[in-house]
């Protein structure tokens, strides 16, 4: 047995004999939960390197993990689960000395990849826009009220101080 989920509001703990288990509505999922709110195929728990993961299965009413929406979550021993709106505790002892791979970025991730259908592809990072320079402050002359509409914007169009600000 590699762990258990323990129900928080009372009943028999959950046993985690694989290490993939589908968890939904369904039969013929690993870990049935007969509820009307559960998907037929909810989310599935992995355990791997030594830790639990579990992964949303684009269910409709999502999972949790320490109140938290996620779509996929290392859990550590303890951490309170929820799928859809029942909790549950994972009690497992890790497996290994080091810690649960980082949390990877879900934007970084084609939907593919997010799926579970693709290989995440490593891509390099992308260097930060520079940042934007505040708008120059452009003063005009006392008889501005005199000019037109157009008149005003061609008056910021052609600054002759942008030629200077570029000279340095």
């Amino acid at each position: 047995m590699l762990g258990e989920l323990n129900p928080c509001g009372g009943g028999d703990p959950i046993p985690l004999l694989s290490e993939v288990l589908l968890v939904g509505r369904r039969s013929k999922c690993d870990i049935t939960l007969q509820f009307p709110n559960v998907s037929s195929h909810h989310c599935q728990l992995e355990f791997i390197n030594g830790y639990w993961r579990i992964r949303d299965m684009n269910s409709r009413n999502g999972i949790k993990v320490n109140g938290q929406r996620c779509d996929m979550k290392w859990l550590l021993p303890g951490d309170k689960v929820a799928i859809a709106k029942h909790e549950y505790e994972i009690n497992y002892t890790p497996q290994s000395d080091e810690p649960p791979p980082e949390e990877e970025n879900p934007f970084e991730m084609s939907l593919m990849e997010k799926a579970g259908l693709v290989k995440p592809e490593r891509r390099p990072e992308r260097p930060m826009a520079p940042p934007a320079r505040a708008p120059k402050k452009i003063e005009l002359p006392d008889d501005e009220s005199k000019m037109t509409d157009d008149e005003l914007g061609l008056k910021f169009l052609t600054d002759p101080d942008d030629d200077q600000e570029d000279a340095s």
